[in-house]
Parts: structure tokens; sequence; C-alpha cells
């Protein structure tokens, strides 16, 4: 089965670690072990996974240099190698007779996309209100609420096309395990001649993954993360595992932004774009949520025929 895996910050950071080389690294090597089981199991996988602290702090970097700070699609482009690197290597470790390689992708979004004018993807560190409005002062970020904390906002336009479709499924039918998209991928937009060129933006990874997983003709979109499976009323004494929905039965906007909203939408989208399953869940209960032993399902709104 061809499965588009989404790691979640999670297989990078985990919750209230510090953001160091050391901790990303034994992260990804954790992951690196769970995504091994699903090859060895026998599945073809496709990998993305997001960037949102490591960007931040890219362009908190490249910001307090004396030099010209780089665009957003610059620093999505870097994080996306730099992650890439390391998940590329870990993975390679476990996998001593796969091919993996790392695939920076383009993805175009509409200039005209509401999102830059209302930016909500939250990048980077989390900050008390008061560093937060202080920062972003000196800085000129928008900033909002995340979780109790204050993050910086960049605008998160819908992923529409992925760029590098054809290479990407060259390498696929030549047994290569690819990542790709790496932060939601790197945005652009087409220009009246037919030329591309960057934006200032950062895409969100779960919608880039969906978009990509129907444009690789994927089985399965697999969305990974540090919670066991989606819960109605997560968080309160009547908390309650939800192991298989129909896309007809979801409101994402009943979930939290900073939940599992975008999992939701972007399983939404997948299902009901091609009639296969997408599923959430936690990142070492990667094959018994393909078979359906753990996580969330969730089927299309309603069944194709064949």
């Amino acid at each position: 089965m061809r499965i588009v895996v989404a790691l979640g910050g999670n297989a990078l950071l985990r919750r209230g670690e510090p953001m160091t080389a050391e901790n990303q690294r034994a992260n990804v090597r954790r992951a690196a072990v769970a995504l091994g089981r699903l090859v060895e199991a026998g599945h073809e996988l496709v990998i993305t996974h997001g960037n949102g602290p490591q960007v931040g702090l890219l362009a908190m970097q490249t910001a307090a240099s004396s030099d010209a700070s780089f665009p957003l699609d610059v620093l999505d482009a870097e994080s996306a190698g730099m992650i890439g690197y390391v998940i590329q290597q870990e993975l390679g470790n476990v996998l001593r007779d796969k091919r993996v390689a790392t695939l920076l992708t383009q993805v175009r979004v509409d200039p005209s996309d509401p999102a830059f004018a209302n930016p909500v993807k939250p990048i980077g560190a989390a900050y008390d209100e008061a560093t937060a409005r202080r920062m972003a002062a000196e800085r000129g970020w928008r900033i909002a609420p995340d979780n109790g904390r204050w993050r910086r906002v960049v605008p998160s336009p819908r992923p529409l096309a992925i760029l590098d479709v054809d290479v990407l499924a060259f390498l696929i039918d030549h047994g290569v395990v690819v990542i790709c998209a790496g932060g939601g991928g790197i945005p652009v937009v087409e220009l009246e001649d037919g030329a591309v060129t960057g934006i200032e933006a950062v895409i969100d990874k779960d919608l880039a993954s969906a978009l990509l997983a129907r444009q690789v003709s994927a089985d399965m979109l697999l969305m990974l993360t540090d919670v066991d499976a989606v819960y109605r009323d997560y968080g309160t004494p009547q908390a309650r595992a939800l192991p298989h929905l129909r896309a007809s039965d979801i409101r994402p906007a009943a979930f939290a932004a900073g939940s599992m909203r975008p999992k939701l939408e972007a399983a939404i989208e997948f299902a009901n774009a091609t009639g296969r399953a997408a599923a959430i869940g936690r990142l070492e209960d990667a094959v018994a949520i393909v078979e359906g032993r753990g996580g969330t399902r969730i089927d299309p709104s309603r069944s194709r025929r064949a």
C-alpha cells in the first residue's frame, strides 16, 4: 500500500523540550524506527513533516544578523533541507537496503489567497504575552495566543498544486523512500509569463500532505502525532476516543484551531476526493493504525463504486 505519512511536530520536538539539535535527532531516530516498521510490513512510504519551530528560529536568527535577512520561502527551503537531512540519515540507518532521498518541494499558492491579509500560522518559540508584544514591536511581527502562550503568526495560504510531482513520481517508481513537502512545501506563485517565484508564507503541513497524497495516488493518508486518537471533549473528564468516523460525521470547527482541526480538515479532503481512508494517531502505533487496530480512521462520506 502506498502511504503518505505526515509527521507531526512531536517527531522533531516533544512538548516542553528545548529546541536543540540533540533533542531533534533523538526524536527523529525514534520516528525512523516506527517508519521502518511500516516499510518492513511491505508498505511504500512518502514522508512529509512540519517545520513550525525550526522556520521560526531561522527567521529570528536571520533577523538578528547584520547581513540582509532572508524571506520566509527561502527559510522554508532551508528548514526542509535541514530536517529532511536528519530524517533521511536516521531512516537510512534503519532501512539499510532501501534508498532514501529528500526532495525540496515547490507548492503553488494563490497570491490573492485571503490568508495573506489574515496571518494565523504560528511559527517559532512560544512566549509570555509581554515578551511577545515587545518582540512584535521590535521586529514587526504579527502575534497571537497559542495554548496559553503567544507566538508569531504568518500567512498560511491553501496549497493548490505540488509542482515537483513528476520528479517525486519518478523516485517512488524506482523504489526510493522520499521525504518531501517539508513544512508544507516551499510556497510559490505563478507569474503571467508562466515562471514561478517564492512568496512569504508557511503552508499547513497537513493540507499539503492531503494534496500530495491525492497527486501521487496514495492508498492512505496517515497523520502521526503524540496523541493516540482523535478525542471528543479532549482534555476533560468526558474525553472519549473516536476510533472510526466518516468524513460527513466531522465538524472540524468544533475542534480548537491548535488541536486536531487541521488534521481533520486534511483527512476529510483526502477521503472525499479519493474514496480512500485517512488515519490519525500516535507515532509508535503506526503499524497498528494502518492495520485498523489503533488511532482514528476517517472514511469518505459515502462509499464509491469500484
